[in-house]
Order: C-alpha cells, then structure tokens, then sequence
C-alpha cells in the first residue's frame, strides 16, 4: 500500500505543478497558494474515491499526505514551533475546502475559488479547471492514480 500511496500523492502534485494554474493567478505564487491547489485536487481525489477505499486506507494517505506536506515545510525552513501552527493552519483550510468540494455543484464555485485563492482574476477559468478535472475523475478509476506518475490530461 505505502508504493499506491507515494504514486498518488505523487500524480497529486503533479497535477497541482501545471504551470497554468499559476500563470492564471496573475500574481506571485505562494507556497500557500501551491498547497490550497493541492488541497482541491486531493479534496476532489476523496470525494469521488472515497466509496473505493476503506476507512483504514483514506486514513493511511491522509497521514501519508499530511507528513510529506509537514517536511516540505521543514524543508522550506520553519522551526518547531511554527510548524505545528502552520498544520493547524492547513489542516482547517483542508477541511473547509472538503467541505465546500461535498458540495460544489451546489454552491457558488467562483465564490469558493475566490475565497481560497485570495484573487478575483480568471476565476471562470479554475472553475472550469476543476469542472474538468471532476469529469476526469469520475471516468478513471482509483487504480490509475496507484500507477507510476501517469499522464493527466482532461
């Protein structure tokens, strides 16, 4: 399980690396910026895979995600003590996110990619991103994100 884990979290990060979603900001990515992407396609990613895994295995790539978002802080050079408040931090805005993806054909998506993105630019752009990306999702199965780093393209 720990190699699907790594290869999901990998195929994770490297639809989160498209360098359009960042031109379409039209300001100075963040680190911040770079996680909150990452936090939609994850929150996505569990959304439509949730009924293929088990608790016990969410709960395994949650951990596994979680650490591996910890040492890229450490690696960014945070201490100790920031560390831990930054998680803090990132965890609550995960869980908004997941909150407002159980829902996000219900909701205001340009609303929900303002607040967390902090831009009001292109907007239609990443709603239409995330539109596609669900689509994709839904007409792939689990077992092609525990694949070497795959070709995402939808």
């Amino acid at each position: 399980m720990k190699n699907n884990l790594l290869n999901i979290y990998n195929n994770l990060i490297k639809l989160t690396r498209n360098k359009k979603l960042y031109i379409k900001l039209e300001k100075q990515e963040t680190f911040s910026d770079r996680l909150i992407l990452f936090f939609f396609h994850f929150g996505f990613f569990l959304k439509y895979y949730k009924s293929q895994i088990s608790n016990k295995e969410a709960q395994e790539l949650f951990d596994f995600i979680i650490k591996n978002i910890e040492l890229s802080i450490r690696e960014i050079g945070y201490g100790d003590a920031s560390i831990n408040k930054k998680m803090k931090q990132y965890i609550n805005v995960f869980y908004s996110i997941l909150e407002k993806i159980e829902n996000w054909d219900k909701n205001d998506k340009s609303e929900v990619i303002n607040n967390f993105l902090n831009t009001d630019k292109n907007i239609d752009y990443y709603v239409n991103y995330f539109d596609k990306y669900t689509i994709f999702l839904t007409k792939n199965t689990l077992n092609k994100f525990t694949k070497d780093i795959i070709n995402l393209k939808f």
